[in-house]
């Protein structure tokens, strides 16, 4: 890990099968329904996107009002176990997010690794608590969302 690099951990059960739910998360489009609707995060890549990879993502959204594009590369994907996607270019100088999917009793162990660099360091560290608590937020309001989206049978 580099100067400046934070890592974020997401845990998650979801009770249905580790197939199911990657399925869900391998269509990109649904992505913005899990996504908070203040950052107005949209696919600007035409959909449906075949996922795999080396897939390249286009995305607009706004961080704190201020609107970014941002450009994502799948640069694993191994169904139904994991994927990493990683900016390429965006508000992040660093954004690798990996997605893991483990089989655990009554379903599935989404795992939702963050590893990322805010620009300008070290003066970018300034804004470190305000951005960690905003991530923090997204995934809460992910997981409430993907248990509403992905109810158990």
């Amino acid at each position: 890990m580099g100067h400046g690099e934070h890592v974020l951990h997401f845990d998650q059960v979801i009770h249905l099968p580790a197939d199911e739910v990657f399925a869900f998360f391998a269509a990109a489009e649904n992505l913005e329904r899990i996504t908070p609707p203040e950052l107005r995060f949209r696919i600007k890549t035409p959909t449906p996107i075949t996922i795999a990879a080396d897939t390249l993502i286009d995305y607009e959204l706004r961080l704190f009002g201020v609107p970014f594009s941002w450009k994502t590369r799948i640069t694993k994907w191994d169904p139904p176990h994991s994927f990493i996607d990683e900016q390429l270019s965006g508000p992040y100088s660093v954004w690798v997010h990996t997605h893991s999917f483990a089989t655990v009793a009554g379903g599935t162990h989404v795992r939702d690794e963050v590893r990322l660099r805010l620009p300008l360091y070290p003066l970018g560290e300034i804004a470190w608590p305000v951005v960690r608590l905003q991530v923090k937020r997204i995934f809460k309001y992910r997981s409430r969302q993907l248990d509403l989206l992905l109810p158990s049978r």
